[in-house]
């Protein structure tokens, strides 16, 4: 079978096309012919060596896939032959709080991911694709989505009448926007595009901010909540943008940190988080009762993941150097399903 391997740390250029035997799955595992895989950020560090120490090499890259069971071993119930599947990101974390064992397990990083043609994983990392969704949407679930859930829902516990800030628009941040509007709350989200922010306007973004025309923007957003400040702010920009979040959340609200996207080198004044009682959650993705939980929430809903291209298997590389250029819009996919 083909297969992507990250053979080194020498970035995006060094990803590999190889063969590999096509794996067979043993007692409680499922061979799954991966259709489509989307991608994170987190996998431009991956490929680049900076996610963490002790990176092993070669690795298959990607959380994200979505796949037909083609194959099972013995003793597989959870899933049949023929199913839809998608990969959760820790196939080990199933419900209850992520443990340090249960990080081991995250595909595309500390152990083998989906840009492959098969992979092998146990029945208890998968979950069954909601009908209404192709497997190129359903590819994008994994990561993105389930972050978004768990710092929204599970988590942030939303309510309807609840102000939301989003910083960009990647993947995590449209996926928070179509959850925090199908909960009834106020979203406000910024972007350095006019461009984008029209098309998060037409999504239901309540209110529109260019951080680049409007640097001080965490001004604004106090402006546009009556000088009180959002109640949740889903931060994916990291130390760069985390002293604006602290400003522009209300007193006794919350600041969901997610991503580093504007780095990681920044000092931190503590004070904020101790004057405003402010609650600062980390968020890394989330278990497979979360994402359970959110397909059915989608399936309610029939919540479309926004998909700004799709590339061939082939093309594997370019997908990487589009999600780094920054210029999508929601999630970007890699297609595996040849001529089509």
């Amino acid at each position: 079978m083909k297969a992507y391997e990250i053979q080194s740390n020498a970035g995006i250029d060094a990803l590999a096309l190889v063969d590999r035997p096509e794996p067979k799955p043993t007692a409680g595992q499922v061979l799954i012919q991966v259709k489509a895989t989307s991608l994170n950020y987190r996998d431009l560090l991956v490929a680049q060596g900076a996610y963490g120490a002790g990176q092993k090499y070669p690795l298959i890259p990607l959380s994200d896939g979505a796949g037909e069971v083609v194959a099972v071993g013995e003793g597989v119930t959870r899933v049949k032959i023929g199913d839809r599947v998608a990969a959760t990101f820790f196939p080990d974390w199933i419900y209850g709080s992520l443990t340090k064992e249960k990080m081991k397990s995250d595909l595309g990083g500390g152990i083998d991911g989906m840009l492959a043609e098969y992979v092998v994983l146990h029945q208890d990392g998968l979950v069954i694709l909601p009908d209404y969704l192709s497997d190129i949407e359903g590819a994008t679930l994994p990561c993105a989505a389930v972050t978004a859930w768990h710092a929204l829902v599970t988590k942030g516990n939303i309510r309807a009448g609840d102000s939301i800030l989003l910083l960009g628009t990647g993947g995590v941040s449209i996926f928070a926007l179509q959850f925090a509007k199908i909960h009834g709350a106020r979203v406000i989200i910024t972007s350095s595009s006019d461009q984008k922010l029209a098309q998060a306007k037409q999504l239901g973004a309540d209110e529109t901010i260019n951080y680049k025309t409007t640097p001080d923007w965490e001004k604004q957003v106090y402006q546009l909540t009556n000088r009180t400040g959002v109640d949740h702010v889903i931060e994916v920009g990291g130390a760069g943008t985390l002293p604006k979040s602290l400003q522009a959340v209300r007193i006794g609200g919350c600041i969901s940190l997610i991503g580093l996207l504007s780095g990681r080198e920044n000092e931190i004044d503590p004070m904020p988080i101790l004057f405003k009682s402010l609650a600062v959650q980390g968020i890394y993705v989330g278990s497979r009762e979360m994402f359970e939980a959110m397909n059915q929430a989608m399936q309610q809903h029939q919540i479309k993941p926004i998909i700004d291209r799709v590339f061939a298997f082939t093309e594997a590389r370019e997908a990487y150097h589009y999600l780094k250029s920054a210029a999508h819009f929601g999630k970007v996919v890699i297609n595996l399903i040849r001529n089509s």
